[in-house]
């Protein structure tokens, strides 16, 4: 069965380019989110969040009618769930979004459909989902039994990098898991429709597990990365000539050190392992305590840099997860600035990020921290914490020369 209606619950980082890049080959899409604002800006063709070339794919599949949003699933051919799966205090995973999801989508299947979690998901969650939908639908089924029509449930999760999703969306390899060897087979049929890399199935715990394994290889060579720092530091040893030196070594790559990990995929999926397996999962439980706990160490040395300073101005360069991007999620740059505002209130943090306009909700209530322009923290600070190493702060590192600088971004060091 052909599929010619797309329903693509979540409208954020992945779920809004995944619509746009299915409108815009033809597919018709329903976009759905909780929220108004972003209902409101994608039927006005506009984009809630920087994504270089989204905006354009957005205006255009709107503009032709392929693409519009709505707050609640209409019926559709195929569905892709792409809601938040962050994790609890306790590191626990939090299913509640896809569990909504699946509640929203069970009234309007038909049998037939197609139903696809691209969510980054803990191994089993999309038989969890197909067992919410199912109790409440028991006249459905994944197999036909009883001679119930079938719902095709697929898990692909994605495996884009924030500020290339646009260009990754259709070059990566895709990994694509089945509840069933044709549920498997239909997902990969609707993926073909953009993406020109090599398409792998498999069954759907599988295609779960691939994409945490992915990110806990990053995790743990991160973490080795900044452990290396920590070592350095306590040795009296520039850790990126350390690197640099031993990265001439032909089958040495080590990874660059940096403030901690952020974002919405290297700094929880490997949590999930962690849950799935605890006993077994040691060395990826170590590397997340050594990543998470790099911005304390962090912190520490910004306090140090301003020690003796009765009433001192911290500017803290960056606040995004990563360069060039406007994404906060999970960001250990902003961690530090908060830590460093709420620890010693009588501190003043300049926070500048050149891609935002106004403080995140957990830093927009603390009075002694502002977001400035870099030119406004090179005159008025007494350190300059480097945490984040975006392009527009190129210009400023050469006047960062005779400053107090805390560089946890290697920008400062020579690479001759």
């Amino acid at each position: 069965m052909g599929i010619s209606t797309v329903g693509v619950i979540g409208l954020g980082y992945i779920g809004l380019p995944t619509a746009a890049i299915l409108a815009s080959n033809g597919v018709g899409v329903i976009g759905v989110d909780v929220s108004p604002e972003t209902i409101g800006a994608v039927n006005r063709g506009q984009v809630p969040f920087v994504e270089p070339d989204l905006a354009g794919y957005v205006s255009g599949a709107v503009s032709s009618g392929k693409l519009r949003a709505a707050s609640v699933p209409e019926p559709a051919d195929a569905y892709i769930v792409a809601v938040p799966t962050p994790f609890m205090g306790d590191h626990k995973p939090d299913l509640s979004y896809i569990r909504s999801a699946a509640d929203a989508l069970a009234p309007v299947l038909r049998g037939g459909e197609l139903v696809i979690l691209e969510s980054t998901s803990p191994p089993g969650t999309t038989r969890r989902m197909a067992d919410w939908i199912l109790a409440q639908r028991p006249d459905l089924s994944t197999d036909g039994s009883g001679d119930r029509p079938v719902i095709y449930f697929a898990h692909c999760p994605e495996r884009v990098l924030p500020g290339k999703v646009m260009v990754e969306l259709v070059t990566n390899d895709r990994i694509v898991g089945g509840l069933t060897p044709e549920a498997a087979q239909r997902a990969r049929d609707l993926y073909q429709v953009f993406c020109q890399g090599e398409i792998l199935l498999t069954d759907a715990v599988t295609a779960e597990t691939a994409k945490l394994v992915e990110n806990s290889f990053r995790d743990v060579n991160i973490a080795f990365a900044n452990e290396l720092s920590l070592v350095a530091d306590k040795l009296g040893i520039d850790v990126w000539e350390l690197i640099r030196l031993a990265n001439h070594h032909p089958r040495v790559n080590i990874l660059q050190p940096g403030p901690g990990v952020g974002g919405h995929c290297i700094a929880v999926d490997p949590w999930f392992i962690v849950d799935a397996a605890p006993e077994e999962a040691r060395l990826i439980r170590t590397a997340r305590e050594v990543n998470d706990g790099k911005p304390r160490w962090v912190l520490h040395k910004v306090l140090d840099a301003v020690a003796g300073i009765e009433f001192p101005v911290v500017a803290a360069y960056g606040l995004a997860f990563k360069p060039n991007i406007d994404d906060l999620r999970e960001s250990p740059a902003v961690d530090i600035v908060r830590e460093v505002a709420t620890t010693f209130p009588h501190t003043t943090v300049l926070a500048v990020e050149p891609h935002i306009d106004k403080l995140p909700g957990s830093l927009a209530g603390l009075a002694n921290v502002r977001l400035v322009d870099a030119e406004e923290a090179l005159a008025g600070a007494d350190a300059h914490a480097l945490l984040v190493d975006h392009a527009a702060f190129r210009s400023a590192v050469g006047q960062l020369v005779g400053k107090n600088v805390i560089d946890t971004r290697g920008m400062t060091a020579v690479t001759a």
